[in-house]
């Protein structure tokens, strides 16, 4: 089954929590702190795998979850990072994050690796708060929770040429005979309902063609799945227009030519910019001349090879123009990421790293990244931690804010699920 498109869910592994310990020593002041920090929570890296096809081992993976790091430990033992989770995905794989639809990666090498959710970041344990005024601290803090993003795995297979026609304009047949691929081939439409990529040797040098289904009016617009498939195009290098010029199934080669262009051009501009030939198909057929001579009539100036997959007719002449064209265009390695809006994110300096709503009479909420991210790493285990919690929302200037917007004592200061008792002394 060829998969070229999947959401999934991922949560990056949680950061281990740090650890309240001490040494039980003598002579050493309260047994000295030698709580051991929380390790680090694995990692999800994307590895680009050239022997894999198709997306279809993400398909039922609609959550991905990374492995959470260890808990820290008495006599300073650091936990262990969690080990990072490995998605292999075919090459030509790019990521997508659904909420900002920029792209994250675009994996075009095998072995090629990306990070794309971090784990946590690990608590500290209470040796990490020993200094000269808090000589036996019993604070430690939580992990941080790892990155949670939802994205959309596209494959757009790497080819050097991609053929496009109408269905059973003769792609299959051709690709089985400059080619060793073997596609399922049969005498009706819409045969092909998934793409082959095929290796074509020319002398010395060697390329790969990309059979992609077949292609109807009104495919760039979802028609018969076509805009599915003409994504996979946008990675090639030259087009090849498959025309059939017997004319067996009651279409004229010249109209087929024309909204092939059409639908390629309402598709995206740049892919109907590409170089490109035209392929006169199933030469044969005594009706073909006969349009070919009008078809040529037509487009004087385009590369037109006449071909026939029954009798071999012009595949030498075709393989070989098409390794030429592929000389003549540079040899670097595909990066399509061009086709794609670019964006430019820039950050602001904000006046303050939160947000302060007032609910009601007496209830405020407070909002902002470097807040929460405060709170969650802070264990309310002792009146140490939660002295060290108030002085850092007091340096932030949340209690002169919430004076300011006029707070009063006893009111309820929300973060997250947490609640708090303003106080104004």
């Amino acid at each position: 089954m060829f998969i070229d498109e999947v959401t999934i869910k991922l949560i990056a592994g949680r950061g281990g929590d740090g650890s309240s310990s001490f040494r039980h020593e003598k002579f050493v002041e309260m047994g000295g702190p030698d709580g051991g920090n929380g390790g680090m929570g694995g990692n999800i890296i994307f590895k680009g795998d050239g022997g894999l096809k198709t997306l279809i081992d993400l398909r039922y993976n609609k959550i991905i979850k990374g492995e959470k790091g260890k808990n820290g430990s008495g006599a300073l033992k650091t936990g262990a990072s969690g080990i990072d989770t490995i998605i292999k995905v075919p090459v030509g794989t790019t990521l997508i994050d659904t909420e900002t639809n920029l792209i994250i990666c675009d994996i075009t090498k095998d072995g090629e690796e990306y990070i794309v959710a971090r784990g946590g970041k690990g608590g500290r344990g209470n040796a990490s708060f020993k200094s000269n005024k808090t000589k036996a601290p019993t604070t430690s803090e939580y992990g941080l929770p790892g990155e949670e993003k939802t994205v959309k795995c596209e494959l757009k297979l790497l080819a050097d040429v991609g053929l496009i026609g109408f269905p059973s304009a003769g792609k299959s047949s051709l690709i089985s005979v400059i080619s060793e691929v073997k596609p399922k081939i049969a005498d009706y439409p819409f045969t092909t309902l998934t793409p082959n990529l095929g290796v074509v040797k020319v002398d010395s040098s060697s390329f790969v063609v990309a059979d992609l289904p077949g292609i109807i009016k009104g495919a760039s617009t979802g028609i018969g799945l076509g805009d599915k498939f003409l994504k996979h195009a946008m990675r090639t290098k030259i087009l090849a227009y498959v025309i059939d010029m017997s004319g067996i199934y009651g279409r004229n080669p010249i109209d087929d030519y024309e909204t092939l262009k059409s639908e390629v051009l309402a598709y995206n501009e740049k892919l109907y910019n590409k170089k490109s030939i035209i392929i006169a198909s199933k030469m044969d057929y005594k009706e073909s001349n006969e349009n070919l001579k009008k078809f040529k009539e037509k487009y004087k100036n385009e590369i037109i090879i006449e071909t026939s997959s029954i009798t071999k007719t012009g595949l030498k002449e075709l393989t070989r123009e098409l390794s030429k064209l592929l000389n003549e265009i540079d040899r670097s390695p595909i990066n399509d990421q061009n086709e794609f809006e670019s964006y430019v994110l820039y950050e602001f300096k904000e006046e303050k790293p939160y947000t302060i709503k007032k609910e009601n009479d007496h209830t405020w909420i407070i909002t902002g990244e470097k807040l929460e991210t405060l709170l969650k790493k802070t264990r309310f285990n002792s009146d140490e931690a939660s002295l060290r919690f108030a002085r850092k929302l007091k340096n932030l200037g949340v209690d002169d804010e919430l004076k300011k917007l006029g707070a009063v004592s006893g009111d309820t200061v929300r973060i997250l699920n947490h609640e708090f008792e303003y106080s104004e002394y």
